[in-house]
């Protein structure tokens, strides 16, 4: 009899509470593709509270070609075979977290605006001191060393997030990223994750 009581909690309690929070709060990931003046990505955890209030904590890792790239560098290799992928690159990563304002775009809360604030700490990489080789060589035909530093920044990120399902939804997004060195700036492109949004609510019989 006790197993059967415990069953019957199991099977029916636990999904009845698990329904009763995602009625008022969305957990899931999301994950954005960035294209501006660095590309890369943008991967957060998000939540938010009663289809208002956004909480998110995460990482944005960017990339680019060194500003102070010589026109005439050349990494050794065939274009055709590295397809820009070996570097030097410069880099810009965040480690952030965030908050803000939910908005209902439309009844069935399957569009929203997700305006989102936040500060990150920020570690900017970038190729300096080019150095020309004097001799022949079938590598690189300069040297370079990297400088690396750490700073703050204010991240504008708000994002309109579709919600196919309950589970799986789309996002496009806008994002800046200011420091006293850098500034990011670009959109991305994205999916989520998780729960997104509560239940439809079902008609009764006597509507």
């Amino acid at each position: 009899m006790r197993k059967l009581m415990l069953l019957f909690i199991v099977s029916v309690f636990i999904p009845s509470a698990k329904a009763q929070w995602s009625d008022n709060n969305a957990l899931y990931l999301s994950l954005d593709y960035n294209l501006g003046n660095y590309i890369g990505i943008d991967t957060n955890i998000n939540y938010i509270y009663n289809e208002t209030y956004s909480f998110k904590i995460g990482y944005t890792g960017n990339l680019r070609t060194p500003k102070r790239e010589p026109n005439d560098f050349s990494s050794g290799l065939p274009g055709l075979f590295t397809i820009g992928l070996i570097g030097p690159f410069d880099t810009m990563e965040n480690y952030h977290i965030g908050a803000g304002r939910v908005i209902k775009l439309n009844a069935k809360g399957s569009i929203r605006a997700n305006l989102s604030f936040g500060i990150g700490l920020t570690t900017i990489k970038e190729a300096t001191n080019w150095q020309k080789y004097s001799g022949y060589t079938l590598d690189k035909n300069y040297s370079y060393q990297y400088h690396r530093y750490q700073t703050i920044s204010l991240i504008i990120n708000p994002k309109i997030e579709f919600p196919l399902t309950r589970i799986y939804g789309l996002s496009v997004s806008p994002m800046v990223q200011i420091n006293k060195d850098r500034t990011y700036f670009g959109i991305g492109i994205g999916q989520l994750l998780g729960v997104l949004r509560k239940r439809g609510t079902r008609k009764t019989s006597a509507e």
